[in-house]
């Protein structure tokens, strides 16, 4: 499906979307399947797919250990495609939006990286360290293979720079709802609200919103704000992490949250947006 579509979809259900950040390969292959699979059957909407990478300095202690078990397991980019290829061949449909950092996708080479990415069955490709003063080549790069190349406002982000990147956005506009890294406690307040409004004033592009988020009052809340969804990660790593020896015995547990987030994104619930969460 692609993500036009997808939008299309939950818009028409009265819904935002959920979108699902999982690191592959931690703390193996075989999980990180099983995982991707039980969010898309609990209200995933999109699949976030890390490539795991050395040094993730958008991400806090929660995907940097994810990331440190997955390389010792012996993770590589190549093995991340091939995993995506796997989800596809077993059936799986929802949009996935593969997640790196650029040293990776240098290494490969822009075009390799791209054409494996989209032959996996990928629809876009998000890159934390790439600003969009350098994003040029890639942008020219995924549209001509019908990708999306997702770009990221934060809370510091000028009005200048915030115009140009919504010049250039597609797919949707992945907001950073805090100043800080992945798995940061998460405090929704006037600020958030203000800049969700600020971004949609200037885009009819869907505004989802990551960072923070790891409960159903913290999607209610900035749905209620106008964000076109919210994208949720450490919150499910946190949870299998407690019996990192055996992750499947927490799965039933990580799909009550993926489906507690999900019933969050529906539309029309009276939130307070000045609450403290």
């Amino acid at each position: 499906m692609k993500l036009e579509e997808l939008f299309n979809a939950v818009r028409a259900r009265g819904e935002g979307a959920h979108m699902a950040h999982v690191y592959y390969g931690d703390p193996c292959e075989d999980f990180s399947i099983k995982l991707i699979e039980t969010l898309a059957e609990n209200g995933a909407d999109i699949i976030e797919f890390g490539i795991p990478f050395s040094d993730p300095i958008a991400d806090g202690a929660i995907f940097q250990a994810a990331c440190e078990r997955a390389l010792k397991a012996g993770v590589t980019p190549a093995k991340c495609i091939e995993g995506i290829k796997k989800l596809r061949d077993r059936g799986l449909k929802t949009p996935v939006i593969l997640t790196t950092y650029f040293n990776i996708v240098y290494n490969m080479g822009l075009v390799n990286f791209l054409n494996k990415a989209k032959d996996a069955g990928v629809q876009g490709v998000l890159i934390p360290d790439l600003p969009i003063e350098e994003a040029q080549p890639l942008l020219e790069l995924t549209r001509k293979l019908g990708l999306h190349l997702i770009l990221q406002v934060a809370p510091t982000t000028s009005r200048e720079r915030l115009s140009r990147i919504l010049a250039e956005a597609s797919g949707f506009i992945y907001l950073i709802g805090l100043e800080g890294v992945t798995g940061s406690k998460f405090r929704s307040k006037k600020t958030t609200a203000t800049l969700i409004e600020k971004v949609k004033a200037e885009t009819n592009i869907p505004v989802m919103v990551g960072f923070g988020i790891s409960k159903r009052e913290h999607a209610e809340t900035l749905i209620a704000a106008g964000a076109d969804g919210v994208v949720v990660g450490s919150a499910y790593a946190r949870i299998y992490a407690v019996n990192i020896t055996n992750p499947f015995e927490r799965l039933s547990e990580i799909a009550r949250l993926a489906r507690e987030i999900k019933l969050g994104c529906i539309r029309g619930q009276k939130i307070k947006l000045n609450v403290s969460l």
